[in-house]
């Protein structure tokens, strides 16, 4: 198994070293979701209806299709332990769909079909078991939003905010969308008009809007990826998805809850950047996407490359564990020498 490393000097004048470890998977889909629930639990999704288990930190992985589903892609997979877990595809109109699982996948259910015919999800999350969130396209000028408040068994439409004309959000890796504590939430957007963030503190009742510096200069430029270390600070990364190692704006950050943003000082993440993550036992950000891995260790003003490998999707832990997925069944875990 071939070991990625690069060492990293951090300001603080303490030599980590990162690592991309490689694991071994069954599966040669595309993978755009990833859920950790703790250091041995991992479910992964992805195109041909793919989705994928570890119940041992990624020595091994199994590989399951839901029924009837060889068409969809799920790119987003939200799991509260070995057994319980949905399942988002996002394609046109009743392509979009909610599967949930009770028994680690031998059994899907369908909770949620997209009622309109030119309609798109494009992230889904949960504050807790049963409050959770789905973001779609505008349809009639307006993002879509949908909301449950008993496990997906029943979902609400919310009302939504307008969005600008060629404005839309992006299915890339689930992070489009992130909530906090019991109501919060931030969307956000792309294509021309867009790079925009969305914020709601009451559960989609009600929402702001923020403009930010990240591109937005064509249908595949924007925000792809929101992260938040708490309810003040977090930062935004994207860039242009068919430009992958082009790192212009492609990156914001914002100490306000999202009230405002900003382009950070230092050096960006070096590329189109998909998706990012804060890794709460490190004090450390991530961020990555087709061309590579970075990391910053001061909020988001700088950024330091350690990878080149192209991943999709992120999931970390508090502790510091946490894992990638991207291309043909790609799935790596992060080791971060102590």
């Amino acid at each position: 198994m071939k070991l990625l490393a690069l060492a990293l000097a951090l300001p603080a004048g303490i030599l980590l070293a990162q690592t991309w470890q490689p694991q071994p998977t069954p599966s040669k889909a595309s993978l755009r979701g990833i859920c950790a629930v703790d250091s041995n639990v991992v479910w992964a999704s992805g195109s041909a209806g793919t989705y994928l288990t570890t119940a041992d930190g990624g020595r091994s992985w199994h590989a399951g299709q839901a029924p009837d589903a060889a068409s969809l892609d799920f790119r987003a997979v939200h799991a509260l332990d070995g057994n319980r877990a949905w399942l988002l595809a996002s394609g046109p109109g009743e392509k979009s769909r909610i599967y949930k699982t009770n028994d680690g996948g031998l059994h899907w259910r369908l909770q949620l079909a997209n009622p309109d015919p030119h309609g798109f999800f494009d992230a889904l999350a949960f504050w807790d078991p049963t409050h959770g969130i789905v973001l779609g396209d505008p349809v009639d000028g307006r993002f879509v939003i949908f909301t449950t408040q008993d496990g997906g068994e029943h979902w609400s439409r919310r009302p939504t905010p307008p969005a600008a004309p060629a404005e839309g959000a992006f299915a890339a890796s689930n992070t489009a969308l992130a909530v906090r504590g019991t109501g919060e939430v931030w969307f956000a957007t792309g294509g021309r008009g867009g790079a925009r963030v969305f914020h709601s503190s009451d559960a989609g009742a009600a929402w702001t809007v923020a403009a930010t510096p990240v591109r937005s200069d064509g249908p595949g430029a924007g925000i792809f990826s929101l992260a938040f270390r708490d309810a003040l600070h977090g930062i935004a990364v994207g860039g242009d998805y068919s430009k992958p190692a082009d790192d212009t704006a492609n990156i914001a950050v914002t100490s306000d809850g999202g009230r405002s943003w900003t382009a950070p000082p230092g050096a960006r993440p070096k590329g189109y950047r998909s998706a990012a993550a804060y890794i709460a036992g490190r004090n450390l950000w991530i961020a990555t996407g087709t061309s590579g891995t970075d990391l910053s260790s001061d909020d988001g003003q700088s950024w330091q490359p350690i990878d080149s490998t192209a991943y999709n999707a992120l999931a970390f832990l508090a502790s510091g564990a946490g894992w990638a997925a991207g291309p043909a069944g790609r799935i790596a875990a992060f080791r971060l020498a102590p």
